[in-house]
Order: structure tokens, then sequence, then C-alpha cells
């Protein structure tokens, strides 16, 4: 990785850091942060992972069978090992390298002091004793000690789970994976590399486990239920067979050709490649997934928490003006809010638009505390005048007292204004866990927010997608409200002020599901919002930008930051918005949708398939008769009914809106419609094996009823039809007639021209499957819903 630095920034006076002689002697000495920015699976490993594995083996055991009983003509079925490999580890590779350019721009990188100037680097390219330089939202990327520090917090929650934010000083020590909270700061590098401590906890405050994809456990457990199934009911039907065959080779034959059919051997390719085919055109779109399956929770998400600023708004604040209280005159007022606003060395978004309207003048200041979400407030002494507090009107106003300038205040936020208040005190008084208690109110500051041009129409498609909005902001709760009414929030003309929620679990969770609109909700009162929706069964998706929306956005079953944000909000996160357009959320959304309805369509064909093996396998060693297909027509009709059509379906395009309960519903569907496959199949296989035609002529009608069937289940998944969907299936029929009228594949498939009565037997008991396979499911669902 390139290590030059990106940026220079400011001249540091005081703090000179490492020379450049230094830097190069500890690079040569191996000295440097050798840590990957993320967990990343390496080619031999994605190749290992799409090759070995269960569903490979098990073909390739059935390719080594048929081999031995002779009929290597009958391994066509060998190819889905090949398939499988070359296409899920080529679209995993394509997926990696897309993902890794994105998350280049969204990695947190670090500041570093180097020969008196500071400059940004990538995490790889800090050494051992670098001073790096801390700010607000800054991810602490390596361990080190503070040799400096001005109102320094850092929340180190993410690794400790210490609620509140702690203060650090000179000589204290900072942990990498935590973040700043508030103040800034430099440290000295101490444990870098493999020695830092955010490695040895394995990088549990980055690293991402989805613990809750429904699709993907859903598929696994069909696996391991076929697992237990496949092995025993290939082992009897061999026994049968060996006693009913005359040569064992044709009950090897046999059993292979049900063993085949039973193993669903595309089922977790189409998954994967559906949730890596969303990915990327996410990523396309500028929006890293930080997992493959992020793709799918978005679809699955009933409530949205969103911030306001940076998320419904721009995050451009704008000055609007002074308003004075009592006997302060404007000039009093425009300097002591200048002087405020310059004397944060980082300053948020709001400081830094007073810095830039506001001239500042020459005073100095003695004692700072910076702001900070928690508080909602910031503090400086200056020497020779008195103490000013600049922040939240409902925090800073004297409670009693006041009352014109809290009326003035409430007016204000009704219109949307974002307002702050500036008071002052004695000289001395400025301690950051404590206020004074007489604080005299200078003025009130007027801040305007605009509304992001999308998000109207954006939170209106949300709402009709069923998905319900919560407005969770550290503003004043009208200002929040008036902002998300031109959004277009419903239940925005009621508000719910964060500081008067209750403490009790239950209690606060039927108030945060009924409130639509919270404001001065600490970080960690946003946490608890999150926590109490999900305690009620909701999936949950949090947007924010800013140091105070980390632990919301980390406990959110899909935390989504905006690109410009901060870099530990950035790091927490399952999906970055790398250009800030609200606007792609729909298409997350609609990417979710498309994985999560075609992979279960996906699903219904091939346990449909395994079911019908299934019963088949038992309803021969039931009768004692030979198998009604060979190994290569199994293939054929999995590839013309499944294999082929499922690829089609699993990267089509769906919106319709996803329900719960994938497994139980697949199962409701492939259980009935296997049963009446199987019975209708064996069925016109006996019938014509009964009758005066041959054993390939009893087989051929198997195939063409199974076929028959197969293609009805086809169309019944693919609902609601498009002409497209119809085409494909009439394709997949047309190449089966292709196949029946051409003699050199008809000859290799074995099949044969059966006589008119076989052609009758097999159209019947395909009409009789047919409608079966249209009939049960809705029976099963109805017997259901009466229980």
């Amino acid at each position: 990785m390139d290590n030059t630095p990106k940026t220079t920034v400011q001249d540091t006076t005081g703090l000179s850091g490492l020379t450049t002689a230094e830097v190069a002697e500890r690079i040569a000495d191996g000295r440097v942060n050798d840590v990957p920015d993320a967990p990343v699976r390496t080619t031999s490993e994605i190749f290992r992972a799409n090759v070995l594995t269960p569903i490979n083996a098990i073909m390739g055991a059935l390719f080594a069978l048929i081999l031995v009983a002779g009929f290597p003509g009958d391994a066509l079925f060998a190819g889905v090992i090949v398939s499988n490999s070359i296409i899920g580890t080529v679209q995993e590779l394509r997926a990696r390298r897309t993902l890794t350019d994105l998350a280049v721009l969204s990695a947190p990188g670090a500041r570093v002091v180097r020969d008196g100037t500071a400059t940004d680097i990538d995490v790889s390219g800090v050494v051992a004793d670098d001073l790096l330089e801390l700010r607000p939202g800054d991810q602490v990327v390596v361990d080190g000690v503070v040799v400096d520090a001005l109102g320094l917090e850092v929340d180190e929650s993410l690794l400790t789970g210490e609620a509140d934010p702690v203060d650090k000083a000179v000589g204290d020590m900072v942990l990498s994976g935590s973040f700043v909270a508030a103040g800034t700061g430099h440290v000295r590098a101490t444990g870098i590399g493999s020695e830092s401590y955010a490695v040895t906890l394995a990088e549990e405050a980055r690293r991402f486990s989805l613990v809750d994809s429904e699709l993907r456990s859903g598929v696994n457990s069909i696996l391991r239920w076929l697992t237990v199934i496949i092995p025993p009911a290939a082992g009897l039907l061999l026994i049968r067979l060996l006693v009913t065959e005359d040569l064992w080779e044709e009950a090897l034959r046999g059993t292979v050709a049900a063993a085949v059919a039973m193993v669903p051997d595309g089922l977790v390719l189409l998954t994967s490649l559906s949730f890596i085919v969303g990915v990327i055109a996410l990523a396309r779109r500028r929006a890293l997934a930080r997992e493959l399956a992020s793709v799918e929770l978005l679809a699955r998400v009933d409530i949205l928490c969103l911030d306001k600023t940076g998320t419904i708004t721009t995050g451009e604040i704008a000055f609007a003006g002074i308003e004075t209280i009592g006997a302060t005159t404007a000039d009093e007022a425009v300097g002591a809010v200048g002087a405020m606003a310059a004397v944060d060395p980082a300053p948020n978004a709001t400081l830094a638009a007073l810095a830039s309207a506001l001239d500042a003048p020459d005073w100095s200041a003695t004692t700072t505390v910076p702001f900070s979400s928690a508080r909602k407030w910031a503090a400086a002494d200056f020497d020779g005048r008195a103490t000013f507090h600049l922040g939240a009107p409902d925090i800073l106003l004297p409670k009693g007292e006041w009352a014109v300038a809290r009326e003035r205040v409430a007016e204000l936020a009704e219109t949307g204004q974002r307002v702050l208040v500036l008071t002052r005190s004695s000289a001395g008084t400025c301690d950051p866990e404590t206020l004074p208690a007489a604080r005299l109110p200078m003025c009130l500051i007027l801040l305007e927010d605009t509304v992001r041009p999308e998000a109207p129409e954006i939170l209106t498609w949300f709402v009709e997608q069923g998905v319900a909005l919560k407005v969770i902001s550290g503003d004043h709760p009208a200002t929040v409200a008036a902002v998300a009414r031109r959004a277009g929030v419903p239940g925005a003309d009621h508000w719910i002020d964060a500081r008067d929620l209750p403490d009790d679990q239950e209690a606060l969770a039927d108030a945060v599901v009924a409130g639509a609109v919270f404001g001065r909700v600490t970080p960690h009162q946003k946490r608890a919002i999150i926590d109490a929706l999900q305690s009620r069964g909701h999936t949950v998706a949090m947007t924010g930008d800013g140091v105070n929306d980390v632990l919301a956005l980390k406990d959110a079953d899909m935390g989504i930051a905006m690109g410009s944000g901060s870099s530990a909000s950035r790091a927490v996160a399952q999906l970055v918005l790398l250009d800030d357009q609200f606007s792609t959320l729909p298409r997350v959304m609609a990417e979710g949708r498309r994985v999560i309805n075609n992979v279960e369509r996906v699903a219904n064909l091939f346990i449909t398939k395994a079911t019908y093996a299934v019963l088949l396998t038992a309803l021969v060693g039931l009768f004692g008769v030979p198998f009604p297909f060979l190994p290569k027509q199994l293939t054929l009709i999995g590839t013309i009914s499944v294999g082929v059509p499922g690829f089609f379906l699993a990267l089509a395009p769906d919106a319709s809106l996803v329900r719960p309960g994938f497994l139980p519903r697949v199962l409701r569907f492939a259980l009935p419609a296997g049963t009446a496959a199987a019975a209708a199949t064996f069925a016109a296989y006996e019938i014509v094996r009964r009758s005066d035609a041959t054993l390939e002529a009893a087989r051929t009608s198997a195939t063409l009823t199974l076929l028959g069937i197969s293609l009805v289940i086809l169309l019944g998944i693919s609902r609601p039809l498009r002409p497209w969907k119809v085409g494909l299936a009439g394709a997949m029929g047309a190449w089966y007639a292709l196949t029946m009228a051409w003699s050199f594949p008809r000859d290799y498939f074995e099949l044969v021209i059966p006589p008119t009565s076989a052609w009758l037997t097999a159209a019947i008991c395909t009409a009789l499957g047919s409608l079966l396979v249209a009939v049960l499911p809705r029976l099963l669902r109805r017997l259901q819903a009466r229980r």
C-alpha cells in the first residue's frame, strides 16, 4: 500500500514528531503497522471454498461410482462440479476486487505529525513512536500514550463495554478500535500491528458477522436435512436393486441416478451468486456493503431510524443570525460567539459555520471544554474576561428564569431553525462536569439546515413499502420535528424529548414504538432506542454520519453510514454510502428484495427436485422395480427444468414485498409439489412398463411426465408471470423436443420414440400431476391457516 502522505493539514507548533530519517529507520526495521484493513479471503481461500464444498464432494463420489459401474456416458452430472467451481470462484474474485477498490475510499486514515507537520496517511503507514493527532470522530488506529490533550474523551464501548466516554489526560493509554467522542489530542504510538489491542481481540470492533441471515440459515437447514436423508436412502435403494437386478452394475447405476437427483447441486451456488451480483450492483452505485449478505438486510427492515443532520438534511449548516438577550449589545454577542467558534482546534460543522461567518477577537483562552454530544455544550474561560458556555438552550438557559428567551427558542425551533444559546459566568467556572449556577444568557444563535431535495420522495417511498420511520437527533425536539415535517415523515407533528423517556426497557419500548420524532437524544439513548425496537421483534436500520451515531449504527441490524461522515461511523456500518446519496437506499432495498425473492424461487425448484427423487427412491424400494431413470436422463431433466432456468431466475429483477418465513414457505410448496410429481411420474412409468412396451419406452415416458410437471412447477414459482418467464419455460420445452427429435442426443440419453399408448399415458399423468401441483400447496396453506 502506498504510504506517501496524502495531504498536508497544518503546522504543529511544539510537537515535531518523528523526523523523516527516523521514519525510514523504523520502516527498514519492520516496525510498521502491518495490519490488514479488513478481514478478506485470499485467492487460494476463495478457490478452496468454491471447489472443496460438500456438494462437490458428494457429486465427485457419485462420479467415481458411476465410473466403477462402467457407465462413463452417465457421468454428465459431473459437469456441475466444474460449473459450480468456476462460476463461484470467478464471481467472488470479481466481488472482492470491486469491494476492495471501494473500501480504500471508506477506510479510516491516520493523521501523523512528522518533522513538525501534520499529514494524513494510510493506517498501514504508521510506524512505532509516531505522533498521531486525534480529533472528534476519529477512529484510534493504534495503541498509544497521550502526550497532549484538550478535553480529550475517548469512547471505548466497542471494546470494553464501558458506557460513558473516558477522559484522557497526558500519560493515559488509548486503545486501537476506540474512537474520539470529544476534544483533541496527540498520542505516541506504542502498540502497532499485531501488538495493538484491537488485533489481540481479533478486530471484533471492526469485524462483522451476520447473525441473522434468514436465507443463509434456511439454505443451511435444507442441506443438513438432505445430508441426513440421502445416504441411508441411497444405501437402502442399492440393497433393494442388488436383489432385483441381474447385474450389480445396473443396481449401482440406478442408485447413482437416484442420489444425483436428490442432491441440490446448484442451490448453494445460485444463492451465493445472487448475493454477489447484488453487492456488485450496489458497488456500481458507490454503496459499499461490508458482507455479501448485507444486501439482504435492508429488504427485511421494517423500521428505519434516521439521524437528522447529514441524513435528512444535507449536513451543510448556515449561520442565520444572532438575537441578543437582555442588555447584551450586538457587538458583545458577535465577539463572544466568534471567540467561542475559533477556540476549538477541531470544530464540528456548527462551530465551523460560525467561525466562517464571524470574526474572532484577539482573546486568549486559559481553559476550554470541547463540545460533546452527551453534554450538549462547549465552554471556554478567557483570561481576564469571563467563562462562556455555548450549546443547547434547554440545557444552558437557567430553569425558571428567562421565560421570554425560552418562548423565543420554542418559536424558532417550530420553524425548523437550529438555535444555540451563549451564556456568561464569572471567570474560573469552566468545568467539564458541572455548569455554574449563575449563568447570564447573552444571545441566541440561529442556524439553518437544508433538507435534501430527494428526501421527501424517498421517505414517502419507504412508508409506501411498509417501513416505519423514526427520526432521532440530538437537536431541539421542535427543530427536529419541523425538519421531519418538511421531509414528509408521518407523525412528525408530535415530538418526544428524549430526556423524558423512561429508563425501564419495556416502558421505553412502548414509547419509541409509538413515537416518530425524538429530540435531545444522547448517543447512548440512540443505542437504547435501537435495542428497544429490536426487543419488540423489529428489524431496524439506522442511518448516521457522526460520532454520536456510532453506537446505534453498531447495534442496528443494518447500520448505514455516509461516506463523508466520521471514520468511526464508517468503520462500524454494514453499508457505507460513499457519495452521500440518500437516494441509493431504495436501490439497496430493491437489490435485497431481488435476492430474497429469487433465492426462494430457486430453493423451491431444488427442494421439489430433491423431494420427488427421495419419494421415487422409496417407491422403487417398495415395489422392487428398476429405477425409472438413468443418471444421464435425470441430468437432462434437472438441467432443463431446474439448473438453467434457476440461473436466470436467480439474477432476474424482482422488487416485490418480502415476507418472513422463508424456509416454512419453501417447504409448504416443495414437499406437496414434489410428492405430486413423484406419484404421477411413477404411475406413468409403471403403467407403460407393465404394458407391452420396453423398459426404454417406460423410462422415456417417465422422462416426459416428470419434465412436463417440472415445467409447470417452473411457471408456478415464477409468478407474477412475465413474457420472458413464459418464453423461458417454452424454450426449455423446445430444448427437450429437440432432444427427442434429433437422433444423436436421443440415443445418447437412451431415449426412444414411445408407442402412442405411452404418449397418451404420459400426457394424462402429466395433466393430473400438474393439477395436483397447483392444488396441494394451496390446500396445505389453507389447512395451516385454519389451525
